[in-house]
């Protein structure tokens, strides 16, 4: 029962508790009279008054009125100190008398203790009852997470997870130890303690961990790990033992920590060395890891897109056991995962989800729901029954290159410029052997800043890229710029990102990838300070000499590719000035056109 129920019921029984009691107390039949003391004195002097009762400033007695006895009160003034004098002297028979115990206690419950009370139970509902949430400093060392009940997780399984097949199996050992332990036990196996879901963000990670607890049919206890650290000392560790004795309590469970890398960075590393609370909860993290027996039913499992931060003993055989890898979908995963999303929407019979995972390359699970969903509002807002393909086309440009920007006018000039800028892109990707395929040329304003695209799409998922592949793609890249140079003579602002990409492709080329005429070889590491940021993140290794070179050798391949891009738009300049009025003319080009041009 909660302190607020008992305050209250306890109030309510003590006020029944004194009006029962003064029921019981004898009433005089007929109430005194109110009289004023002058009166009192004149009946005195006259003989009327038969008895008086002194009580501290109060006297009450009998009076004889009209030849009746009734009783009377009245008010003793302060400054009459000869009272018992005068009724000396009338021969009024008196007495003194002490006030009633239980009056007495009645009126300072009244006046003292009820105040009081009330006062203090205002005090504790204004203030106590709204810090009893999470930022409550009395709730600083409870943990944070949220635990969702066998009931909640059984809405999530398997079924709702796709693209991810591998990840899947590896995780049925977790599913089978929850459901039947003794089954391992038995044959002396130990299931892993923790398992580590390595991969980048919107892969599914937190749906695979829900999807695990659904599965096995037991509590999830989900919390991130930013929630442990506070700027009080010992907070994040005090958090950390009452999640683990939670968890314990609420066996089988398995605890999810999202974003691991925010409390299990590599320690020593910080500002504040091993006095850092960030340290003391990650130390209390491991140490909880050890002292708690898989035979429990409890497992840990963590999600990082940043594996490369967490400490080694994070990652040691008896932690985090497990590293599952929830990498980037390909066309099956990805058709799978679109099927998934397509669950409960209205889609247009001609639509091929095969055919739309095709068109996603690189798309992760978070990119294709949002895809789905775009097409939905777009479907919606044009009122129709289902969603088509072309809501579906114009939800992966929207995802890939942000909202269409129709209020954005731009200049006759500037609109051909950029058309003559993207037909250089989409010219020299149409000759160059091994680029991706034209998928769509557009001219129309998308996102912040940009006037029009170019949307190549690989016919099938690549892991490995040849030289020949890199340097081409380089070549596109610099294909705008080189046709904004032989069609105006002069070159704009527009090749900025272009160039901000070649660049990055051809120091990789030298520093990374060994494909220069500096040899197989690479030139700095990436192991710099994990709490530097990324432009302290690779280490100089090489001599002022050797980065001269690396310099003279970036720019040679730039400008190699610069020039193959030149001579291929010089070589086909009537088909660029043929698609880039079309271009001007339609606003968006589709593979069709552009081949019919090209060809």
């Amino acid at each position: 029962m909660k302190i607020t129920k008992v305050i209250g019921w306890f109030l309510l029984g003590f006020l029944l508790v004194l009006i029962l009691y003064n029921t019981k107390i004898p009433s005089i039949p007929t109430p005194p009279v109110i009289i004023p003391y002058s009166e009192f004195l004149d009946l005195a002097e006259q003989g009327k008054v038969s008895e008086v009762i002194i009580i501290e400033d109060n006297i009450s007695g009998k009076i004889i009125k009209a030849g009746k006895v009734i009783p009377f009160t009245c008010q003793i003034p302060r400054f009459d100190h000869d009272l018992i004098k005068t009724l000396r002297e009338y021969r009024v028979p008196f007495r003194a008398e002490r006030p009633s115990s239980i009056s007495s206690f009645i009126n300072f419950f009244w006046a003292t203790i009820l105040p009081g009370i009330f006062l203090l139970f205002l005090f504790w509902f204004l203030l106590f009852r709204n810090m009893r949430g999470p930022e409550s400093p009395f709730t600083f060392g409870r943990s944070r997470a949220r635990i969702f009940s066998r009931e909640e997780q059984a809405k999530v399984t398997f079924n709702d997870v796709a693209g991810v097949d591998e990840a899947k199996e590896e995780l049925k050992e977790i599913i089978e130890f929850l459901k039947d332990p003794k089954k391992f036990q038995r044959l002396g196996a130990r299931i892993p303690k923790g398992v580590l879901l390595v991969g980048p963000p919107g892969t599914g990670k937190t749906l695979l961990a829900k999807a695990v607890a659904g599965e096995a049919n037991v509590h999830f206890s989900s919390v991130s790990g930013s929630d442990f650290v506070e700027m009080f000392v010992g907070v994040g560790a005090s958090r950390v033992r009452d999640l683990f004795n939670q968890s314990k309590k609420n066996a089988p469970c398995i605890i999810f920590i999202d974003e691991l890398d925010a409390v299990g960075r590599h320690r020593g590393a910080g500002i504040g060395g091993g006095h850092d609370e960030r340290e003391q909860t990650l130390n209390q993290l491991l140490v909880e890891m050890d002292g708690f027996n898989t035979g429990e039913g409890v497992i840990l499992m963590a999600a990082s897109n940043r594996p490369d931060v967490l400490d080694p003993a994070l990652l040691r055989p008896g932690r985090f056991d497990r590293h599952i890898v929830v990498d980037a979908p390909d066309v099956v995963g990805r058709e799978g995962i679109l099927k998934v999303h397509a669950k409960g929407k209205i889609i247009s019979k001609n639509v091929d989800l095969k055919v739309l995972a095709r068109r996603t390359p690189g798309f992760v699970g978070s990119d294709l729901a949002n895809l789905i969903n775009e097409a939905a509002l777009l479907s919606a807002r044009r009122k129709k029954r289902s969603i088509g393909i072309k809501e579906l086309e114009e939800s992966i440009d929207r995802v890939i290159a942000g909202p269409e920007r129709k209020s954005r006018l731009i200049s006759e000039k500037e609109k051909r410029i950029v058309a003559y800028h993207e037909a250089g892109h989409a010219l020299v990707a149409f000759f160059t052997p091994g680029s991706d395929p034209i998928h769509k040329i557009s001219i129309m304003p998308r996102g912040i800043s940009s006037l029009g695209y170019t949307l190549q799409l690989p016919i099938e998922d690549k892991y490995l890229v040849t030289k020949s592949e890199i340097l081409g793609k380089m070549s596109v890249l610099l294909g705008g710029r080189c046709a904004e140079e032989i069609i105006f003579g002069d070159v704009t602002t527009g090749a900025q990102n272009d160039l901000e990409k070649a660049t990055d492709i051809a120091r990789k080329m030298v520093t990374e990838y060994g494909m220069s005429e500096l040899g197989p070889i690479t030139f700095g590491r990436g192991h710099g300070e994990i709490f530097l940021g990324r432009d302290f993140a690779r280490e100089k290794n090489y001599s002022e000499e050797s980065a001269i070179k690396i310099d003279n050798q970036i720019s040679a391949i730039i400008s190699s590719a610069h020039e193959r891009a030149k001579g291929l738009i010089l070589k086909n300049k009537e088909k660029l000035k043929t698609l880039s009025e079309s271009l001007i003319e339609k606003e968006v080009l589709e593979t069709e056109d552009v081949e019919k041009i090209l060809k």
